[in-house]
């Protein structure tokens, strides 16, 4: 060791962002296992060892520890009082006496062991610099380049780490081209054994709640909630926002000045169709709007099932449903309430066939 190998090592304290005191203790504590691999006998080999290592010149010592007993049964481990006062007349029972027992070669060892430790302590340093980064940033929007394609897989490049764009991620019908620039969801941050792991979303809800954030100052503000947000990825999503303050109007706030600003959400997510509904307290109010763009005629809710019965008119019964129940099912899923709805004639029709019922029934039991 010298004073190179010192300089090197503060060099990399700095850069890296290692503890400097931890970095010598590690190094210190290899060394007393490369001591007793390479220099200590199988009768010495229990032997409690201490390893200084000066942090200015680099100089390394190692101490064989010995405690002062009355008599000494272990010689390894213990020595005797009258012994001890060889080393300082201050010695007293129990204390622990460092005798130097640093090998002639011990110099070569040492600075191979030193190397490895510190060659660790690096990876493990960038490890734990890339995981502290990303943890701050899970749950949140991040830009990423992809890189390439593999089974399926895309590899995102974030800076200082790779993250997979995975099967069920990508969202339905995207092309993923190279060095293409794409904003991501972090749905998890992870601090495994091979570093850290970063799960990317394209499909997650999440992902349209921080790009209205991004677009939308009052949202990111705090002024306009986003109360809840269903979405099938890459076809179409339902949001419900709500305005804190009177004086503004939330719907029209996220459409922004000529649609400017959901305009330019709907580009980033690939022309995903983004219907932006009125939240409500009222449940019935809160389910019609829902179901937008169908108008609503009336809606009955059964609070003890969360279910509702919705009435449109006849020419509004498919939009309401939606392709293939898409839109009945976004706004089931936006609302927490499960919806059943039925066109004008198709309710008067039901009203009808139970009056007859219970007619025959009130006929039946008079006739008895």
């Amino acid at each position: 060791m010298n004073q190179e190998f010192i300089e090197a090592l503060r060099e990399i304290v700095d850069q890296k962002g290692i503890s400097e005191d931890l970095l010598f203790e590690t190094i210190e504590d290899a060394l007393v296992a490369a001591y007793k691999k390479n220099f200590a006998t199988l009768s010495n080999n229990s032997q409690n060892v201490k390893v200084t290592m000066n942090r200015e010149t680099g100089e390394i010592h190692v101490y064989g520890q010995k405690t002062v007993v009355e008599e000494v049964v272990e010689d390894v481990t213990e020595i005797s009082l009258e012994e001890s006062k060889e080393y300082s007349p201050k010695y007293q029972i129990g204390d622990i006496v460092d005798i130097e027992v640093t090998p002639r070669k011990f110099g070569r060892i040492a600075a191979q062991s030193a190397k490895q430790v510190v060659i660790q302590r690096i990876k493990e340093a960038e490890r734990n610099i890339i995981y502290n980064e990303f943890i701050t940033k899970e749950f949140d929007i991040i830009t990423g380049s992809v890189i390439r394609k593999d089974r399926g897989n895309v590899f995102i490049d974030l800076g200082k780490i790779e993250a997979v764009l995975g099967t069920n991620e990508q969202m339905p019908g995207e092309e993923y081209n190279f060095n293409e620039k794409l904003k991501l969801y972090i749905v998890e941050v992870k601090n495994t054994t091979k570093g850290a792991q970063i799960g990317v979303s394209r499909t997650h809800p999440g992902l349209v709640k921080r790009l209205f954030e991004l677009e939308v100052p009052e949202v990111f503000g705090g002024v306009v909630e986003i109360k809840s947000i269903s979405r099938e990825a890459g076809s179409r999503t339902k949001i419900a926002v709500y305005s804190n303050d009177e004086n503004v109007d939330a719907m029209g706030a996220c459409v922004g000045p000529k649609g400017i600003r959901v305009q330019n959400i709907v580009n980033e997510l690939r022309n995903e169709k983004i219907d932006i509904i009125k939240w409500s307290k009222k449940s019935e109010e809160y389910i019609s709007n829902a179901l937008s763009p169908a108008k609503v005629l009336n809606v009955v809710v059964e609070e003890n099932s969360k279910s509702a019965k919705v009435i449109v008119e006849d020419n509004q019964l498919s939009l309401a449903i939606g392709k293939e129940g898409q839109n009945v099912r976004l706004a089931a899923r936006l609302t927490g309430w499960k919806i059943d709805i039925k066109s004008r004639t198709q309710a008067q029709y039901n009203m009808e066939v139970t009056e007859d019922v219970e007619n025959k029934i009130i006929e039946t039991i008079t006739q008895e």
